[in-house]
């Protein structure tokens, strides 16, 4: 798939000489949705900046849809919708005159009926007379959403979108991205929701002090470095696992009733077959067979700790 906007070499340093981001080089595809995970500071927010022109690169470059974000910035941005996390709206304002005035920022014809469905998409359509200061902060989320969106960009970055908000406002958000790519808008989130990644993103990017540590497609991510564990319940429980299973590295919990295998999937010779074969000639009576995978938490938190 074709790559709507491109980061090669990307750095940077600030006068405190603190580097915010190393050398990073992404591709983001068009019509993908995108997370990027990393514990604060580790230069998420940064990397977001730098590619919407708040925040001005050191060194390397970035395009969006083959335009420089430096020489061409008044196209790139226009390109461009952001949801930042700070709740950064005024006051007096109603939603509706503030999203029209986000839409007149970019050049756009007025255009009420396009108005109306991203209210009524974004559950504000009851709101839009109301003024700023007299929402709630969910509701005052969903208004930077349409402020961002307002312009019809191409690409929405999503800079903690879900922070601080209720369970269903985002589930509520959640559906509004997946429909957003559906219509051809490409997505890039950063979060601290493990699950919000597992659960809507294509691919993820684990970035940790600046560096990213790595991007790949969800699934091949969670086969690749997820593991895998059987988990053996037994009949009768047993003091010590019997010396002719060492081999096989098992788990014996405290109870004694269970033995935990762990193992590679990518390898096609997991051991599986010879080690129920050998618990049988141990003596030992199955009770249960149960198998888990890793959770992408799991895999991200041993990232990071790897690169700590």
């Amino acid at each position: 798939m074709q790559a709507i906007v491109s980061i090669k070499n990307l750095s940077k340093i600030y006068d405190s000489g603190h580097r915010a981001l190393k050398n990073v080089s992404l591709d983001i595809a068009d019509g993908e949705i995108l997370a990027l995970l990393g514990p604060n500071g580790a230069g998420k927010t940064t990397l977001i900046s730098a590619i919407c022109g708040i925040v001005n690169a050191s060194e390397g470059s970035v395009t969006v849809a083959g335009h420089d974000i430096i020489s061409d910035y008044r196209v790139t941005r226009s390109l461009i919708g952001l949801v930042p996390q700070e709740l950064t709206l005024g006051s007096f304002d109603t939603v509706w005159e503030t999203l029209c005035f986000s839409r007149g920022l970019f050049g756009k014809k007025p255009d009420p009926a396009l108005i109306e469905e991203l209210l009524k998409d974004l559950s504000l359509w009851e709101k839009k007379d109301s003024e700023l200061m007299a929402l709630s902060g969910g509701m005052k989320r969903r208004v930077l959403i349409g402020k961002a969106l307002v312009h019809e960009p191409k690409i929405l970055f999503l800079d903690e979108p879900t922070a601080g908000v209720d369970v269903e406002l985002r589930k509520d958000m959640w559906a509004l991205v997946r429909r957003l790519r559906e219509s051809g808008v490409t997505i890039v989130l950063t979060t601290h929701y493990i699950e919000e990644a597992e659960e809507i993103a294509d691919r993820v990017g684990v970035i940790n002090n600046g560096e990213l540590l790595l991007v790949d497609d969800k699934q091949a991510l969670m086969h690749k470095l997820g593991k895998k564990q059987m988990l053996v319940e037994l009949e009768n429980p047993v003091t010590q696992i019997p010396d002719s299973l060492n081999e096989w590295s098992l788990e014996l919990s405290t109870d004694g009733q269970q033995l935990t295998y762990t193992y590679d999937p990518r390898n096609p010779h997991t051991g599986i077959d010879d080690l129920l074969r050998a618990i049988g000639e141990a003596g030992l009576s199955l009770k249960d067979i149960q198998t888990s995978q890793s959770s992408l938490e799991e895999i991200f938190v041993n990232l990071v700790k790897k690169k700590s």
